[in-house]
C-alpha cells in the first residue's frame, strides 16, 4: 500500500501511533493537527521533546523523572525519608503528588511482574528497593500499586523480599477500587486510600 504522505509525515504518524492511547488513526489525526497549527503547536513541541531528551533522566535513589538527580523530591529535606511509597510508574506518583496527602519519598519500580508479559524481579527496580530499606532510614513502605493480579503479585514480592527488616509494610486501603489505576483517580480517594492503608 502506497504512503499517502511524505516520509517524514508517516514516520510522525509512526512514532505518535506508538504512544499510550494512540492508533493509527488518531496519530494520524494528531500529525495533521500538528501540521495545522505548526507555529503554535508543532515548533514548540519539537523544541520541548528536545529540550526534555537531553534534561531529564531517571533519578539516581527513586527513579523517578526529573532535570536534577537526585530529584527535587528525594533532595527535599523537609519530606519524611522514614516513608517510602512505591509505585509501579511515575504517573502513579504524579497523582500522589497532586493530592498533597503524602509528605514522604518514593521509589518507582518501573513495571509490575508479570508472568504473561515475561517480567521478572530483574526488569525492575526491586533490588534497588530493598537496599533502599535494609540500609537507610526506611520505618514503613507503603505499596501503592495497582489493584490488579500484577498489582498484587508485585506487592506480596516486595513484602517477601522486604521481611525481617524491621520495617513496617503497609498498602493503600479502601477508596482504591480493584483493578483501578492510581493516576486516573480523583485526590480525594487518593487521600482517603493513604489515611487507611493498612498492613500487607
Amino acid at each position: 500500500m502506497a504512503a499517502s504522505a511524505g516520509p517524514e509525515i508517516e514516520r510522525l504518524i509512526s512514532l505518535l501511533a506508538k504512544l499510550p492511547g494512540m492508533g493509527p488513526r488518531s496519530a494520524r489525526r494528531a500529525a495533521l493537527a500538528l501540521l495545522k497549527k505548526r507555529e503554535q503547536l508543532l515548533v514548540p513541541l519539537a523544541a520541548s521533546l528536545a529540550e526534555t531528551a537531553e534534561k531529564v533522566s531517571s533519578c539516581s535513589v527513586c527513579g523517578a523523572p526529573d532535570t536534577r538527580n537526585p530529584c527535587s523530591i528525594c533532595s527535599d529535606g523537609s519530606r519524611d525519608n522514614g516513608l517510602i511509597c512505591v509505585v509501579e510508574e511515575a504517573g502513579a506518583l504524579w497523582a500522589m503528588e497532586r493530592s498533597g496527602a503524602f509528605r514522604g519519598k518514593y521509589h518507582v519500580l518501573g513495571g509490575l511482574l508479570s508472568a504473561l508479559d515475561g517480567v521478572g524481579p530483574d526488569a525492575l527496580r526491586i533490588a534497588e528497593l530493598v537496599g533502599r530499606v535494609r540500609g537507610g532510614e526506611a520505618k514503613e513502605v507503603v505499596l501503592a500499586l495497582p489493584a490488579t493480579v500484577d498489582g498484587q503479585t508485585t506487592a506480596h514480592y516486595i513484602a517477601e523480599r522486604v521481611a525481617g527488616s524491621g520495617v513496617e509494610i503497609t498498602s493503600l486501603a479502601r477508596g482504591v477500587p480493584v483493578g483501578g489505576e492510581l493516576d486516573w483517580l480523583d485526590d480525594g480517594t487518593i487521600i482517603q486510600a493513604l489515611r487507611a492503608r493498612r498492613p500487607a
